[in-house]
């Protein structure tokens, strides 16, 4: 069984991309002093700045209200999916079947006929 590597905390996270920033060394020296690798270190650089505005994309809160709003949105059409065949059910049990005694008298003769 593959085990996953745990995540770092949040507080070293914040605490590399600081670094990072204020000492304008390179990626590579960061993330080798940290023992991260420089994708790692490059991936959260690139998330801060999404976070910070600086970066067109997606924040985190909006990528979480984005999958909300998806997940309520499928439950809805199913709630409507729902609906509609058991309109659809309800319409057919309500018409009158064919041999009984409501189907015996069309079409309407007499006074109800159509002129």
């Amino acid at each position: 069984m593959i085990s996953l590597p745990k995540a770092f905390p949040l507080e070293f996270r914040r605490d590399v991309v600081a670094v990072a920033r204020k000492n304008g060394a390179p990626i590579a020296r960061v993330a080798k002093d940290f023992g991260i690798s420089e994708w790692c270190l490059q991936r959260w650089l690139k998330l801060v700045d999404f976070e910070d505005g600086n970066r067109p994309g997606v924040t985190q809160a909006d990528a979480a209200e984005l999958r909300e709003v998806k997940k309520r949105i499928r439950l809805l059409e199913q709630e409507n999916e729902i609906l509609r065949r058991a309109a659809a059910y309800w319409s057919q049990a309500s018409l009158p079947k064919w041999g009984s005694r409501w189907s015996s008298n069309w079409p309407p003769t007499g006074r109800f006929r159509s002129r």
